[in-house]
Parts: structure tokens; C-alpha cells; sequence
């Protein structure tokens, strides 16, 4: 049976284009890949489950399960259905600690934070994905589960991501962009090409980008891009918000918090 084609960041989800697999293919990893998306975005399936939305057939998946399971990705319960394993766990806390954060960066979030009463995000933008690598949640802000460490969120109804792909060159914009990709996560959210790109248009370098309940229902968001000269990554930091509106108070907070991750000496607003 042919493998389900993989998208640029690897999974076969709907976030990214898909490319064509390496000449070296190896589709026993694919297929185990595979199987360890399913399990961990839909829990205590059982085998028979797996097998269909995997593609396989029973025999292959219950092998591959054993596997996965003996290797502590995945874990079966007594009534024979699969969970996440501890060792996606550990392979997530090695992912986020080889990520090389700006200098200062919980301590910058953490007085962001309690000087906005918000809850600050930090996050990267890895191969066309937006990361949320660090969170200091404060009681102005609802608690959304999309938005905490290891996350990925979406380019398009995100402050954060839309900070992010106005600092790429048009050409460099990644896949997600294509309108048929574009979910709606709530009325608000824009779900064509073309509304995204005038947005984008209108943001010059370092702007601050709000999305008005475009992620999340009655959920603000402010995030701004980190400009390092020591690095090509590409960063943002960003706060949530209950009230309709970010107050000009806390974008002059943000902008300043932005700049302390960047490393450009400047005096508080």
C-alpha cells in the first residue's frame, strides 16, 4: 500500500504542503511515524481503528504497535487501546531544551507578564511551524490549551504566527497560506489568500499584529517579531488578553520586551 505523502514538517497533517519523500525513504519509519501521530492526537483507539486511518493493514499496525510499545511510544491499556507513551514525553522536553532561546528570555516573559497582568508567549518559527517554546501565564488572560509550550499554532489566525510570516519575505511565506489550507477557527478568522496577503502588506518591520478572536472566541492577541543580528532564527513574543482591545500601555510593554530580547538597550515607556 503506498504511504500517505508526508508534509514539510514531517506529520501528515493539513499544516504544511506536502514534498515528495527522500530517495532513501524508509517506509517502515514513515508507517511508525504514522502511527504515533494518530495514537497521540487520538487516544485509546484500538488497533483495528489505527490500522484504518493509518492505511495499513491489522497485521502491519499490531507489529509496528508492539514495537512502538516495547520502544515506550505508545502504551496499551488493559482494554487493548493505545495511548501516548513516556518516551514522546522525553523526546519533547530534549526538543524544547535544544532550542536556543534569547538570552534572559523567562525572566523578560515574567515581567512582561506581571506588568501587563497578561499571560506572554514566546515562540519560533521552525520549518515553516510556529512553536510556542516558553509561556508565563498571569490572571488577565483566559487559559487556552492551543497556547502553552510545545504547541504548534496557526500561521494564519495567530497574532504570533502573522508577526512572523510579515518578517519573511513574500517568497519565503510558507505553504499553510494557500486558501484552501486556511481553517476557520472562528467567524473571525481570515480564510483567503488574498485577505492575508493585504494584511500582511499593511505591517511594516517590528510591527505589533492583534488578531481579535481569530484563534480563539472572545480570546485577543499582541505579538511582535525579536530582531537578533546574532541569529537567523526567527522569533516572536506575544500576550492574550480577555478585554476586545490591547491597551497602547501594554504594546509599549510589549515593543520593550521585544527589545530586551533582542539585545537593543532602551529605556521602559
Amino acid at each position: 500500500m503506498p504511504s500517505t505523502p508526508r508534509d514539510s514538517t514531517g506529520t501528515t497533517g493539513g499544516g504544511a504542503v506536502p514534498v515528495d519523500p527522500p530517495p532513501d525513504f524508509v517506509q517502515s519509519v514513515s508507517r511508525a511515524m504514522r502511527i504515533i501521530d494518530i495514537v497521540a492526537e487520538q487516544p485509546r483507539l484500538q488497533v483495528k481503528a489505527i490500522a484504518r486511518r493509518a492505511g495499513l493493514n491489522i497485521s502491519t499496525t499490531y507489529h509496528l504497535l508492539r514495537t512502538l510499545a516495547y520502544e515506550g511510544y505508545v502504551h496499551r491499556l488493559s482494554d487493548g487501546s493505545y495511548v501516548a507513551g513516556e518516551a514522546i514525553a522525553r523526546r519533547f522536553y530534549g526538543m524544547m531544551n535544544s532550542l536556543v532561546r534569547p538570552p534572559s528570555a523567562q525572566s523578560i516573559l515574567r515581567v512582561l507578564a506581571e506588568t501587563t497582568g497578561l499571560s506572554a508567549h514566546l515562540a519560533l518559527m521552525i520549518d515553516g511551524r510556529i512553536v510556542i517554546t516558553d509561556i508565563v501565564e498571569a490572571p488577565g488572560s483566559p487559559h487556552v490549551e492551543d497556547l502553552q509550550a510545545g504547541l504548534d499554532l496557526a500561521l494564519h489566525a495567530t497574532a504570533i504566527g502573522k508577526a512572523l510570516v510579515a518578517a519573511l519575505p513574500r517568497a519565503d511565506q510558507p505553504g499553510p497560506f494557500e486558501s484552501e489550507q486556511l481553517r476557520p477557527f472562528t467567524s473571525r478568522t481570515h480564510t483567503t489568500r488574498s485577505e492575508l496577503q493585504h494584511e500582511l502588506a499593511l505591517l511594516g518591520p517590528g510591527a505589533i499584529v492583534v488578531d481579535h478572536g481569530e484563534f480563539r472566541e472572545n480570546v485577543t492577541c499582541a505579538a511582535t517579531t525579536i530582531s537578533r543580528p546574532d541569529t537567523a532564527d526567527l522569533w516572536a513574543i506575544g500576550v492574550s488578553s480577555r478585554q476586545d482591545a490591547i491597551a497602547d500601555s501594554v504594546t509599549a510593554e510589549l515593543r520593550f520586551a521585544a527589545q530586551a530580547l533582542a539585545g537593543v538597550p532602551e529605556s521602559r515607556p
